[in-house]
């Protein structure tokens, strides 16, 4: 594989704005190949948080994925990937993951990356969480998910929203070990 081939997930959790940072970073890259599966859940809240169009998701990925085509190619383990990133990370779609329910798409592709031993990034974004809640997400790490909750670091001194998606959206990428520079790490 020339490109690290990527899947980014979308679903209907707040946080829509990582997801659009996320993609600004990834499309236009020349070794990234960006394929983006969308709930409808997803398409509801990034119109009630913001006021991108649905294109904010979209622009500049190789494929967009049917949520509800579980025959897409994310869904068989041949499909070779370097990561998938489920950005935000709804409860529902926490419960489907860690109890390898495979109704959609991206349950499916989720279950497929940790059987294939993949990279699972999860970017829950719930305040505050029950005990359902972490245990969830205790048996998806545990199943070798690796879940980096929707906290923003302050220490590069955010001004926008932007800056703050950018600098989650970069702690992202970091765990893909695909550079960037939408932050200014500790120390430099």
């Amino acid at each position: 594989m020339n490109k690290k081939r990527i899947i980014l997930a979308v679903t209907g959790a707040s946080g829509t704005v990582y997801a659009i940072s996320l993609v600004k970073a990834l499309a236009d890259r020349d070794d990234v190949e960006l394929h983006v599966i969308i709930s409808a859940a997803a398409q509801k809240v990034l119109s009630m948080e913001t006021d991108f169009p649905l294109d904010a998701l979209t622009d500049g990925s190789h494929s967009i994925h049917d949520p509800s085509n579980i025959a897409a190619p994310p869904a068989s383990g041949s499909w070779q990937h370097a990561g998938m990133i489920i950005c935000p990370c709804s409860m529902a779609t926490l419960s489907a993951v860690a109890t390898g329910s495979g109704h959609t798409l991206i349950h499916r592709a989720a279950s497929v990356t940790l059987k294939e031993r993949r990279k699972l990034i999860l970017v829950p974004r719930e305040a505050p969480l029950n005990t359902i809640h972490l245990q969830n997400l205790l048996t998806a790490d545990n199943a070798g998910a690796i879940i980096l909750p929707a906290c923003p670091g302050f220490y590069h001194r955010p001004e926008t929203i932007e800056d703050i998606a950018d600098h989650l959206a970069g702690k992202i990428l970091d765990q893909l070990d695909i550079p960037h520079s939408l932050y200014k790490r500790w120390g430099e």
